[in-house]
């Protein structure tokens, strides 16, 4: 059986967070948020991880979150995204200084992945039952092309008490397969008590329940070629162009894919709850639930001895 490979995108600088959040340690002994989300890999049977970041603090990172740290229990490759990595024939426009956002960063990792993967972000805290499940739907599919899955969390449980968030909210059929998915960046709860989301001007509530894409996705490899077609098609558009903050999202590929029928993707469901650090007044709660996993047994106190 062919163990998925866990893609990190960590290339992000936290110009919320106002820090390199990837490294921030949250737990007793210095460990990131990514030590967490390796170790629970590993236990749910991924054979490598790869992490994409930037050339501008490579360095530091991989001083740090190398094969040694993990005591050689996983494979590490590491990648690179750039804004000017882009395809042939396109170059960056005037002006922009944002990188072109998840979906591009994923690609970066394409002449390194050529088995099932699930993609995370480096400063979200998942659980160990996420790994779980879409670690074993990843090789119960095996390398069949065009079905792809996501692990599901409740709006809900995932909202920040410092800001605004931005979540892929997800509508799914009866069957538990996403029908669309649509990228909110302004979700908080209200002085009401609703959450709701007003990054189109009027504020637009959301239910508790309804599913978020907190980008944890499972793809196959064919995925890389869907996304460097479209992305083409994006880099050709005009607004995108002279847009600075326009960006490949991931759940923009998913949607355009699962609404034209060029793919289907099973949304699973899991006990675990999300944690994050938006903002660095989220740590201090992070910090803390941490502690009482290790406390109930999750997790060992010295994570990689």
């Amino acid at each position: 059986m062919v163990k998925p490979t866990l893609l990190v995108l960590a290339a992000g600088m936290g110009s919320r967070y106002g820090a390199l959040k990837q490294m921030d340690g949250v737990g007793p002994n210095n460990e990131a948020i990514i030590d967490y989300s390796i170790y629970d890999a590993i236990r749910a049977g991924f054979g490598k991880v790869v992490f994409v970041i930037r050339h501008s603090f490579a360095e530091a990172f991989t001083k740090i979150f190398n094969k040694e740290r993990f005591g050689g229990r996983i494979e590490v490759e590491v990648v690179y995204q750039e804004l000017d990595y882009l395809p042939e024939g396109f170059s960056v426009p005037e002006g922009r200084e944002k990188p072109w956002g998840t979906n591009h960063a994923l690609m970066m990792a394409k002449d390194v992945i050529n088995e099932p993967f699930a993609v995370i972000n480096a400063d979200d805290f998942y659980g160990a039952d996420a790994y779980r499940v879409i670690g074993a739907y990843l090789a119960e599919r095996g390398g069949e092309s065009g079905h792809y899955c996501m692990v599901g969390y409740e709006v809900n449980k995932t909202l920040s008490e410092n800001g605004t968030v931005s979540r892929g909210v997800c509508s799914v059929d009866n069957d538990g397969f996403l029908t669309s998915i649509v990228e909110r960046t302004k979700i908080e709860r209200n002085a009401e008590g609703t959450i709701v989301f007003h990054d189109l001007g009027e504020d637009e509530a959301l239910e508790e329940q309804t599913p978020v894409s907190m980008n944890l996705f499972g793809f196959t490899p064919d995925y890389f070629v869907h996304s460097e077609e479209y992305f083409k098609g994006f880099l050709s558009d005009e607004k995108n162009m002279a847009n600075p903050k326009a960006e490949f999202f991931i759940p923009l590929m998913v949607n355009e894919l699962v609404s034209n029928g060029t793919a289907k993707l099973k949304v699973l469901s899991t006990t675990a709850q999300w944690f994050g650090v938006t903002y660095q007044a989220d740590k201090p709660q992070l910090v803390a639930k941490i502690e009482e996993l290790i406390q109930s047994g999750v997790y060992p106190r010295n994570l990689w001895e």
